[in-house]
């Protein structure tokens, strides 16, 4: 990191950092965090502050975001990111809030050329190069029931991460000392499991949204990974490590 841009973000969270008494009310019933170290936590909190620095969140239609919503959101955000650094959601700013879940009409084109108009209600959206998108209930919802394996918010955010290779296919930039061919071929027979669960009736191991494309698997595992980690271990102990290495963090 050079010196200037060092200054800077000791600059930030000299003049910018979350208060105590507002980072602890905010996490304080998140469980997700509870397992982190303190040095952790610390780490967690440098790195919320700058995301609060860098991006916008803000309510859509008339929906207001506190300061309390804000922070829950920035640590939930950055708990991907953890040790990787705030450089992997670099070039996008905003993040827009809904009050809860939202509505979205798409057109999309088949195979034979003809154009649908698609209406689908959402908890949560990402723009590959736009904002994210949240619903707060849905927000508040994962916090309440925290052995659920959902997350919306890490959802959105390994959807960024996967997007870095410049489209979301389940396939993020890996880092120089993880195999391709071993990181392939754990989340290929993985997803192919589980399509197989569900083309048979049988009980889904994880969330069934994830067998909807390489691109959502990849999202609900991190989920799992950070909310449930021993599921995910059980269950797909070959996409966990590999989880492992790739987020440099052991929740398990």
């Amino acid at each position: 990191m050079n010196i200037f841009k060092q200054t800077r973000i000791l600059y930030i969270l000299h003049r910018h950092p979350i208060p105590h008494a507002l980072w602890f009310e905010s996490i304080e019933h998140l469980h997700l965090l509870q397992r982190l170290s303190s040095v952790e936590k610390a780490r967690l909190r440098e790195l919320a502050t700058l995301f609060l620095y860098e991006k916008n969140i803000a309510g859509a239609q008339g929906f207001k975001v506190t300061d309390v919503m804000r922070v829950i959101i920035a640590s939930q955000a950055c708990l991907p990111i953890l040790s990787l650094g705030l450089n992997c959601l670099s070039g996008w700013t905003d993040v827009l809030v809904y009050a809860g879940a939202f509505r979205v009409r798409r057109e999309c084109t088949d195979s034979a050329g003809v154009v649908h108009r698609e209406e689908a209600i959402l908890s949560g959206e990402c723009w590959s190069r736009g904002p994210i998108i949240l619903s707060w209930d849905d927000i508040a919802q994962d916090r309440r029931n925290s052995h659920s394996g959902s997350n919306v918010i890490i959802h959105e955010i390994a959807h960024k991460l996967d997007g870095l290779n410049g489209t979301t296919n389940g396939y993020p930039p890996l880092h120089y000392h993880m195999s391709v061919p071993r990181w392939t071929a754990a989340f290929s027979e993985a997803y192919q499991s589980l399509v197989q669960q569900l083309e048979q009736d049988e009980y889904a191991s994880i969330n069934p949204y994830a067998a909807t494309s390489p691109a959502e698997f990849f999202a609900v595992v991190s989920e799992y990974f950070f909310c449930l980690p021993a599921v995910l271990q059980q269950h797909f102990p070959d996409v966990y490590r590999q989880l492992e290495l790739y987020y440099r963090q052991e929740p398990v």
